[in-house]
Parts: C-alpha cells; structure tokens; sequence
C-alpha cells in the first residue's frame, strides 16, 4: 500500500511539474530577426529570459540599447549580458577587427561575407545552455535564417540538429534543452511579415554592421532588411542615412 501511494505521489508531483511555466531562454542581438523570435518565444512559452552577447562587434553599444528596448516591451526581468571579447581578439571578421571593412552590399555575390564571425553561434550557444541549466530553461531561442541570409555556415539548420546532440550529451541526465529555431526556414520578407503579424516592435531593432545613429543601408544586414520590407509591402521604421526608398535591393 504505501509503495503504491509513493508511485502515486511522484507521478502527480511529476504531472505538476509538467504542467507548471516553461522558462525559455531567448538570444537576443537587437536585430530583426531576433525580435521576431522573441515574439514567436513569448506566445509559444510561459515565461522568458533574454540572453544578449557582446563580442567585440562595431555597433555594439547600439545593439545592447536595443535589446534593452526590447526586453522592457516583452516585460523581461530575467536579462544576462555577456561579453565574448575573445572572439574580437581572434579576429577574422569585418564586425570585430576594424582593419577589415565592411563590405558594400552585393546579395548575389557566392560565398562567405566577411562579417562572417568564424564559429560565433555556438559560443553564443554553449552561454545560453549553460545558464540554462542554472535556471532550469526548457528551450533556446535563436533567430538563426538560413534560406534569406547572407550564407553564414553557422545559420544552418544541419548546425542546428549538431548542436541539439552536443546539448543532450553534454548536459545533465535531467536538463531537458530543445534549440528552437522558428524563423530558419523564412525568407527575410517573411519575418517581416510574420512581425508585423505578432506586433513585434520592429521600430526598436538595429541591423546595421557600420552606424549606430542612422543605419548606412549599405552593408549587407542593411540590404537584406530593406529588401525584406520592400517584398513585404511595407515601410522600414528604423532611419536610414538616406531615403530608404532609394535604395534598390
């Protein structure tokens, strides 16, 4: 008899702990693509917390500004923000070594773009896993594309399936992590849409590799984001250094 009622009690304490809120983990650049994963996150999850990373990259300060911005429009409470300026010491990237330009846009040219962080998302993969097992998280958020991007190996969804059997063995018999990857098979106009959609605060992004007053519309980010709301019929809210409408991506 008290066996059964122990079985009994595990299996409704274990019913109730499946039924309680599901912690998410979100990365958060500030851009668009993140924040548009946020949204996706803050429907599909109970509650969140917002991982933003600083890795050395020219528009740092304005990036964290925005995951600020965004954090308080989602009603975050639980935020971390990290630096990995390890990676701006190894170089390798116009985002992070300044003897290296950025270069002008070209969404036709074959290849790896310079801004190419080598190997970035998963550091900033293997931080999100380990405080997710401090904090108990369910899920890793991610704003990763792969059909729209600018052909960033790290973005792939094979990367993806990689990294999620690196977590199941690397981690604890009882972390339960699943990377969630919602936007990876969109087009950029189709994150727009689905943005605008949600009520994501686009207004509050930053995609731009060079400025952070006034975005260049030159770069690459600038030219996929541009191109994006043009496909998606509507208006970019953020200000470029130039009528946006002039440029023909």
């Amino acid at each position: 008899m008290g066996g059964s009622q122990e079985i009994e009690t595990e299996e409704l304490e274990s019913a109730v702990a499946d039924d309680g809120p599901q912690l998410a983990i979100c990365l958060v650049s500030g851009g668009m693509d993140s924040c548009v994963t946020a949204a996706i996150a803050n429907k599909e999850t109970n509650e969140l917390a917002f991982l933003h990373v600083s890795y050395g990259q020219r528009t740092e300060k304005r990036e964290r500004e925005a995951f600020e911005a965004l954090a308080d429009h989602f009603g975050v409470k639980s935020r971390l923000v990290i630096s990995l300026e390890h990676l701006a010491k190894i170089g390798g990237s116009s985002l992070t070594d300044d003897r290296i330009p950025v270069t002008t846009a070209n969404l036709s040219a074959p290849g790896i773009p310079s801004s190419y962080v080598p190997f970035r998302n998963a550091h900033l993969l293997a931080a999100a896993v380990s405080w997710g097992e401090v904090i108990n998280a369910t899920a890793i958020y991610i704003g990763a594309v792969a059909e729209d991007s600018s052909g960033y190996p790290d973005c792939r969804p094979e990367f993806y399936d990689a990294f999620q059997n690196v977590i199941d063995t690397g981690t604890k018999p009882e972390t339960r992590i699943t990377i969630e990857t919602p936007v990876i098979a969109m087009r950029k106009s189709e994150i727009v849409q689905k943005g605008i959609e949600l009520g994501a605060p686009l207004q509050l992004t930053w995609s731009c590799y060079k400025e952070s007053e006034l975005a260049c519309g030159n770069c690459d980010s600038c030219a996929l984001r541009l191109r994006a709301f043009r496909e998606a019929g509507a208006t970019d809210p953020i200000p470029y250094l130039l009528d946006s409408s002039r440029f023909a991506y």
